[in-house]
């Protein structure tokens, strides 16, 4: 699942990956700084809570955006795929300066929205310049291969990550979040050991990526993104390991980046905070 190709003289809406727990009140700098991209005053935000069986994440969320200063903020109803044919939905969806999907189970968001008029529509809407943010399942999802398991701990294994196909936002970067709060280094090093041509982006609690329409990420928040480059991999044990056997991975580049530092991921290159 690829991202919608940019209309000549058009440029791609920002994506902005958060890693869970973002703060909802003290400082919910992570939420503002979506709802400036979007618009400020002016923003129109469609939230998609269709990753959440709680039925208040809709409503909690709209409601944070109103109290940060949008113009409008509503969360749709999105629990059976056929609910993604919904016109109403769409007109909405296309009225947007910005869409954010909640945290939950990403698989039920590739599940529901895949293939769907709404699973289209978020791609060819972002690359006609809407904003897309995604928290947790909403961050993992992002990715045309997206990570919805595997185990805990630094070490990359045979068997240590369960992949799927994500709603394909990006198809450069694969996304993990809650990453340092849940040990996850492990199984993202195992999601880049299938093709190093990916950029492992692992994106901590209370923390967000914010990838711009030049492919370039700042890191905002309270926490950091830890970013795997494996494009001068000079060895991987993947192909010859056995069944739950650790995997040797030589040459591996990686970034632990704070709030304000750049990675660009076209040139692969860190500007310093």
């Amino acid at each position: 699942m690829c991202p919608s190709p940019v209309k000549p003289g058009g440029r791609r809406g920002y994506l902005m990956p958060i890693g869970g727990a973002e703060d909802k009140g003290n400082d919910p700098r992570i939420l503002g700084r979506f709802l400036e991209i979007c618009g400020g005053e002016k923003a129109r935000i469609v939230v998609i809570p269709t990753a959440s069986r709680l039925p208040d994440t809709g409503t909690m969320y709209s409601d944070l955006f109103m109290d940060l200063g949008a113009e409008k903020a509503l969360f749709t109803d999105i629990n059976e795929r056929s609910d993604c044919d919904d016109e109403l939905l769409l007109e909405e969806m296309d009225a947007a300066t910005g869409i954010f999907v909640t945290g939950g189970n990403q698989l039920r968001l590739s599940g529901i929205l895949g293939g769907t008029p709404v699973g289209q529509r978020l791609r060819r809407l972002n690359a006609e310049g809407i904003p897309i943010a995604g928290t947790s399942a909403g961050a993992a999802m992002m990715s045309q291969h997206m990570i919805v398991g595997g185990a805990s701990g630094n070490s990359p294994r045979e068997d240590g990550v369960n992949l799927a196909p994500g709603i394909g936002l990006i198809n450069t970067a694969i996304i993990d979040q809650h990453f340092s709060q849940r040990d996850r280094l492990g199984r993202l090093l195992t999601a880049l050991s299938y093709n190093p041509f990916l950029i492992g982006v692992g994106v901590d609690e209370d923390t967000a990526f914010l990838i711009d329409e030049n492919s370039k990420g700042e890191v905002v928040g309270n926490g950091v993104v830890t970013i795997l480059d494996a494009s001068d991999l000079s060895h991987s044990s993947r192909s010859s390991a056995s069944s739950g056997a650790p995997l040797s991975l030589v040459d591996m580049r990686l970034h632990v980046l704070a709030e304000g530092c750049l990675f660009d991921m076209q040139s692969r290159e860190v500007t310093l905070c």
